[in-house]
């Protein structure tokens, strides 16, 4: 199934940055998402820093004009996780149950889930979601949003229809 919609992936660390290992939540995501029928636009990777993540979402939201954006690593408490203050300072409207619904499936499964600072929002027509670092929390993180994106994409582009249709 070809979904006419696009999503770009972007790895947050600083360690991958300097390609000092190996990402395997990107490509995880790129691969989950190719599976739903998505189709992957970039997989990009870049430092713990506020203001690279910022500009990085900016161009994928305002130049490549993606439908999606997937961010991973950087949402936990450590000092250099910045990913949720870095998405705070592009969207313009946040979505809260989606990152709720993300982190009361994930404490399902760790009780680390609830130190996620997660956030999802919206920039122009671009929603963005963080999501953990850790394939699994990544993964299993957007497994759960999956239903979901489709409509939420097309309201955000302005789809007219009843929301409540199933």
């Amino acid at each position: 199934m070809e979904c006419e919609f696009t999503v770009a992936i972007v790895t947050v660390s600083t360690r991958l940055s300097r390609h000092e290992g190996e990402d395997k939540s990107g490509p995880a995501l790129a691969d989950l998402m190719r599976q739903s029928g998505w189709q992957v636009a970039a997989q990009e990777t870049v430092t713990d820093d506020r203001t690279a993540i910022s500009n990085e979402l900016r161009l994928l939201a305002d130049e490549h004009k993606v439908d999606l954006i997937i961010t991973t690593g950087g949402t936990g408490v450590h000092p250099t996780d910045v990913t949720p203050e870095a998405t705070q300072d592009v969207i313009q409207r946040e979505i809260p149950g989606m990152a709720e619904a993300m982190r009361a499936a994930g404490m399902q499964k760790t009780p680390h889930a609830m130190i996620s600072r997660a956030v999802v929002g919206i920039r122009n027509q671009t929603l963005i979601v963080n999501v953990p670092g850790s394939v699994r929390g990544a993964v299993e993180s957007i497994t759960v949003l999956l239903p979901a994106l489709p409509h939420a994409v097309e309201k955000i582009k302005g789809d007219p229809s009843d929301c409540g249709r199933a």
